[in-house]
Formats: structure tokens, sequence, C-alpha cells
């Protein structure tokens, strides 16, 4: 049967390592990356269930598949509460077979792509993905590192762009609750209307529109995070809601009259300023003070210049990488022209700017001309970008400002030159200048 089956499996496109016994199936199991087992459930020797045993010590997420005389079946079920993804009694249809191991691969390759997102997720929301070693946001570490295991609520502050989301993801990822979802919602993306019932749900016919029950972010969020950005949009109304929940840890769903009782620890984010909000009656001073327990305060990217080459060169490594091109770092000039810039969009503006640097780059390091031009108009401070060599950093910032007016025109050269304030033929002589390939996007 073992031959007969391996040569049936091969037939379907698997590799099949046979083994004449249970201890020879673990010895290929611990030489070999396999996918799935295949075993009798009474052997001489080890016998299946001992198999399916030790196999679960070493690989828990293994499927095993136990083949069984009909007689035996009340044994299989056993060893499938035991561990065994599913078991087929002899005499079996090859097509029963099949798709028993096809469901088990099934189920593994969907393990293991949780397996990878979740250490993907912990990696990328890591400490070390909080790039900088200024003192303001060795700061910001510090007190991410001292809210992480307990319990209270957060509140960050900072202007747009400043990484608020990404700090939130670091403090639920490090904490207790990192294995309980993080959710997270723009209280000023969602109207009005609409607050309520995405944040607490509603059941069927509770408004028109409302054609089923609807889980609520609070209850997706419960035993994790739940992270509410731009909080100081959120109108007076709910506030009150959201009070009520931080208060009694529940609620009742938009519609509904039975009460759901949530454990979920807020961070809240905003770019406004609470304490003036409160004076003008836009924001209950009561919540304010539930949701200020941990304030934490991130600096704008103008505090912490001397962050910009780590960050860049963060950015450049992930987006090169993303797109398969070779990066090996940054001019000084570049450097340079980046730090002097105030960056009134922050780290995601900076993170816009490299992932249109390595698109546009021609060789594998950035230089100047591979910036885009706003990093040099004249409202921004270039003091700290000055040039070693005027004439050089005058030439590269026009190439740029060439490539930039060709994007823009999808590679058209009349109209290029019409954006830049020039002539088609002197357009044309400054791309012939610089070398620059023009390629025009299919319509």
């Amino acid at each position: 049967m073992r031959d007969v089956l391996a040569v049936a499996l091969t037939d379907l496109g698997y590799r099949v390592v046979p083994a004449a016994s249970g201890r020879e199936a673990l010895d290929v199991v611990g030489r070999d990356d396999v996918d799935l087992i295949l075993t009798d459930l009474r052997m001489p020797g080890l016998t299946g269930r001992e198999l399916l045993q030790e196999v679960k010590r070493t690989r828990p997420n293994l499927p095993v598949i136990l083949m069984t005389a009909y007689s035996t079946v009340k044994d299989a079920v056993q060893v499938i509460k035991e561990g065994a993804f599913d078991y087929v009694a002899k005499p079996f249809e090859m097509d029963e077979l099949t798709a028993t191991v096809e469901n088990a691969l099934r189920l593994y390759d969907v393990i293991r792509d949780n397996a990878r997102l979740r250490e993907a997720l912990e990696g990328r929301h890591s400490f070390e993905s909080l790039v900088g070693n200024s003192p303001t946001f060795r700061t910001v570490i510090k007190a991410v590192a001292e809210v992480c295991e307990s319990r209270a609520n957060v509140l960050l502050t900072g202007e747009s762009g400043t990484g608020k989301e990404l700090v939130a993801q670091a403090i639920h990822y490090n904490s207790p609750r990192r294995e309980a979802p993080f959710v997270a919602l723009n209280c000023a993306a969602i109207p009005e209307g609409l607050l309520e019932s995405e944040l607490f749900g509603h059941v069927k016919g509770a408004f028109t529109g409302a054609v089923a029950n609807r889980t609520g972010r609070f209850a997706q969020a419960d035993r994790g995070t739940l992270f509410l950005d731009e909080i100081g949009d959120m109108p007076l109304s709910v506030q009150a809601k959201i009070l009520r929940v931080l208060q009694e840890r529940a609620f009742e769903p938009v519609g509904g009259t039975q009460t759901r009782t949530v454990d979920v620890r807020i961070i809240s984010a905003t770019n406004k300023n609470l304490a003036e909000a409160i004076k003008q009656g836009k924001f209950r001073d009561d919540l304010y003070y539930r949701l200020n327990v941990f304030p934490i305060a991130l600096p704008a990217l103008r505090e912490r210049v001397d962050d910009i080459p780590l960050l860049a060169e963060h950015f450049a490594r992930e987006v090169a990488a993303d797109m398969g091109r070779r990066f090996t770092g940054f001019t000084p000039a570049a450097l340079r022209a980046m730090a002097g810039y105030g960056w009134p969009g922050n780290i995601r503006e900076l993170q816009n700017c490299i992932e249109r640097a390595i698109i546009v780059a021609r060789d594998e390091q950035i230089d100047v001309a591979d910036l885009p031009p706003y990093l040099f108009d004249r409202t921004g401070d270039v003091r700290a970008a000055l040039p070693s060599n005027i004439d050089t950093e005058l030439e590269r910032i026009e190439r740029g400002y060439l490539i930039e007016a060709l994007r823009q025109a999808d590679g058209v050269q009349v109209k290029a030159a019409e954006m830049l304030g020039i002539t088609e033929r002197s357009f044309w002589h400054r791309v012939k200048k610089y070398a620059i390939n023009i390629v025009k996007q299919a319509g």
C-alpha cells in the first residue's frame, strides 16, 4: 500500500518520501521539511498514535492523517482529539484520500502564513521600527518602554505625519495584549451620523440601510487595543458614549438593548490642542482626563534633524527592497539638502520623498537631483544645504526639475516645457545636456 500510494500521490504532483516504519518517519521529519504525514494507525514498533505524539513535540502544526481499518475507527477518532488532522477508513477511494490531503495542506499553508504575518508584524512594530537617536526621540522611546506593560490609556500628541499610529502599534505589540487585535479608527474620516455605529456596532433595522447586525470597533478590539486617531475631531455626542465605555467597560449597539462588556485599552491621538478645545467647549474635560492617563508628545521632524539620515536610510532600504532596486546610500549633498528642509509633513513627507527618489534615481546612490524640487523652494531653510561647488549643485537641481516636469507631463516634452516656462527647443537642449531618458506612459 505504501508503494501504491507513493506512486499515486507522485502522479498528482506531490513529492513523496516513503518510510518503512514510524522510526524511519521521524528520521525523515527531522531531516526534510515535510508538509504532511500520512500514516497507518496500527504498525509494528512505533504505532501511528505514538508517531503523532512524537511529531507534535517538535512540529506541533504539522498535519498528520491516519489510515485505519473500519474496525478501529473509534481509535482513530480518539487520536484526532489528540491532534491528528483527520483519518480515512480502509478500504478507501483515492479521491477521498486526495481531498483529505488537499484540505490538510491548505490548512497548513494558512497556519504558516499566519505565523509569518505575526513575525512580520512583531518585527515591524518592535522598538527597532521606531527609528531615531536624537535626544527628543529617545524621550519617546523611553516613554513607550515604560507604558507597554501597563493597562493605562495613552494619549499621543503631535503634528500630522509624526508617526503616532506607528508608536501606538509598538505599544500594543510589546504589551501583554499583543495576541489580541489591534484595531484602528480615524475619527475624522467617519461622518458624525455613522461614527457611533462604527464604534459600537448596530443591530439589524436600527436605521435605514442597517440590513444586518454589525460588530463595532470596540467589540472587535476586545482584550486588545483600540487606536482612536484624530480624537479631537470626535463629536461631543459620541464623546459622552466613549466616556461611559471607559468608566463601565460596557455599551449597547445602536438600536440594541443588550449590554456588552469589553476589555479594551484605548490609545488615542490628536494633532490638536485638546486643552484649548476644552476651553472652547468642543471637547469634554472628563473624557480628556480619562484618555490622558499617560501622555506622549511626538516631536516634529524639524525638532529631530539628527534623525533624518537614519530615517532616510531606513525608508530607502525598505522601498528599494520592495522594488528590487539596489541602494548604496545618499551623497553628502543629498543629506545636506534634506537636513535643510522644514518637513511640514514630517516623517510621512520624508517617506514619500524617499520613495520618489528611489523611483527616479539613475544610480545606486541617491543624489540631490533625485530629490523632489520643492525641497529647494525659497520658502525652505536651505542654509544647511550650501554646496561645495555651486555650478555642479545648480546643474543637479536643474536636472531634478526637468525630471519632475517630465514625470508630471507623462513624458510629453511640450507640456513639460510649458510647466517650466521655457521653450520646447530650450527644454530639449537641457534634456540632451543631462542625458535624460524620456519614457512616455502608455495611454
